[in-house]
């Protein structure tokens, strides 16, 4: 019993530790925002490779998203006579939860687990312990322009998802279910607020957020070779994830 005390207690503790890590980290790159210079080539370029890039992906998982939404909101709305608030769900669900949190994984998976590897190469090649004899900060040259990236480009690329997600309800709904495209879209614009997508965005600039500084944390951290890369970049994809589900929670709790 006291040995299985002791095991919780040091997960525990290392927890916590680690955690203080990851906020400190975080008050250092904000710190350094605001220092001049500031490098507008990484941060393009950073902006192309987050953004640009996920694009395409991100359309994807939106267009489905909404086309599956509208499948399943219709199937059960026909029981009860109400399928004509299929295009109100499928809207308030992609701008309110299922855009943000849904980009915000793909993105995870597909930009954070890079910028993990990245920088996890660089620290096991000492090429982080390089910066230093330069006189370059590696938060600033490396970590503020993921950032800023990331949380810039999050937003836009939700705002994308919400606009596919709710064509792609449409798209089902209306040429494959047989909707009433009037009585769709006015249901669909009738009960959509500003709130909804502003709750949406702001969820998505802190999935941002969260997404660069896990995933630049795990790769500064990086140690034991070519396997410590992997590990890095599989706890970054991990941790990033399962920190965006329960950051939804706890905004979705606050705002409505």
């Amino acid at each position: 019993m006291l040995r299985l005390l002791e095991i919780i207690g040091t997960k525990f503790l290392k927890l916590v530790e680690e955690s203080g890590r990851v906020a400190i980290l975080f008050l250092k790159t904000l710190l350094w925002i605001f220092r001049p210079p500031l490098n507008l080539r990484n941060i393009l370029a950073q902006i192309e490779e987050v953004g640009i890039n996920s694009i395409p992906v991100i359309l994807i998982t939106g267009a489905f998203t909404g086309m599956v939404l509208a499948l399943q909101s219709y199937t059960g709305f026909k029981r009860f006579g109400a399928e004509t608030f299929v295009g109100t769900v499928v809207a308030l669900s992609i701008t309110r939860e299922l855009g943000p949190v849904l980009s915000g994984l793909m993105v995870s998976g597909r930009v954070g687990s890079a910028m993990a590897a990245e920088l996890g190469t660089m620290q096991v090649t000492e090429q982080i312990d390089a910066l230093y004899t330069l006189a370059t900060n590696p938060i600033k040259y490396l970590i503020v322009p993921r950032f800023l990236a990331t949380t810039i480009v999050m937003p836009i690329l939700t705002v994308f998802a919400d606009i596919i997600g709710i064509i792609g309800g449409y798209m089902v709904s209306v040429y494959i279910l047989g909707s009433n495209p009037t009585i769709y879209e006015r249901r669909t614009w009738d009960f959509l607020k500003l709130n909804d997508i502003y709750s949406g965005i702001l969820k998505a600039t802190v999935f941002g957020m969260i997404i660069a500084i896990v995933s630049c944390y795990q790769g500064f951290n990086t140690e034991g070779g070519a396997s410590g890369v992997g590990r890095a970049t599989t706890k970054a994809v991990v941790l990033s994830s399962l920190m965006i589900l329960i950051a939804n929670y706890f905004i979705t709790a606050l705002m409505f």
